[in-house]
């Protein structure tokens, strides 16, 4: 299945004028980013192309969505509506996020962590060893179904909690911070590997993993939550 066709939508916009109740603004808060790749060891050109393709469409959709919410008249008569684009809008804002640290996650090539560095110590009085860590993401990511392998820092603890998300937002803790994301949709490596050899595509992502990356993400601070333009008045109470 490519990355397309996994999707079931087209993410462009519709050709034709929009009619007055849904006229899209020019308020895009969100834009896809450009990532510098290097070749990568068993995952080919072609499966990146796609995926990054699908990931624009995250972002057109999450724009998309805000700017309909925004555009919707605000009374009780357009309160379903409203709801389930709020909900749609965790699986869009999410699935772009979750690809935007994926994809960096890459750049510069493989890489390690520092031999005596916090990150390390820390996966030593969590998981015993860094390899035990590695084991026990290969086992997450093996999950019957689409989601995502991540791994959490937890500030308030001090502990690495590792925990399979469902789609781009189902399962998402809410504090910790996030410091490694492994796509486990098919269309991850769909062109590259059938289904039932998820496996090899698992040893190709840790073949190519920085962990330089992961670990400058253990070492940063908590930070102020992104502000996001406002798109919306108060919404009216429902009954």
């Amino acid at each position: 299945m490519s990355a397309k066709a996994e999707t079931n939508e087209d993410w462009r916009e519709p050709s034709g004028p929009a009619s007055p109740a849904t006229e899209i603004r020019s308020v895009n808060p969100y834009s896809a980013r450009h990532f510098q790749l290097p070749e990568l060891k068993g995952i080919s050109q072609k499966n990146i192309e796609e995926h990054l393709e699908l990931y624009a469409g995250h972002v057109k959709f999450s724009n998309h969505i805000l700017n309909r919410i925004h555009d919707l008249p605000k009374n009780d008569d357009h309160g379903f509506e409203r709801a389930l684009l709020q909900r749609r809008f965790a699986y869009e804002h999410n699935g772009m996020r979750n690809h935007e640290l994926f994809f960096e996650q890459f750049e510069g090539g493989p890489g390690a962590c520092a031999p005596e560095g916090l990150f390390l110590k820390q996966i030593s009085k969590d998981f015993g060893s860094f390899d035990e860590l590695v084991s026990c993401l290969k086992g997450i990511a093996m999950t019957r179904g689409t989601g995502w392998t991540m791994l959490y820092h937890c500030h308030t603890t001090g502990h690495l909690i590792p925990q399979w998300v469902d789609e781009h937002h189902i399962g998402l803790l809410s504090g910790p911070r996030l410091i490694l994301a492994l796509d486990m949709w098919e269309h991850a490596f769909a062109s590259d590997y059938p289904t039932s050899a998820r496996a090899k595509y698992i040893e190709a992502l840790f073949e190519n993993l920085s962990w330089i990356k992961v670990e400058a993400r253990f070492g940063k601070d908590e930070a102020s939550p992104t502000a996001i333009p406002l798109l919306t008045q108060s919404s009216p109470k429902l009954t």
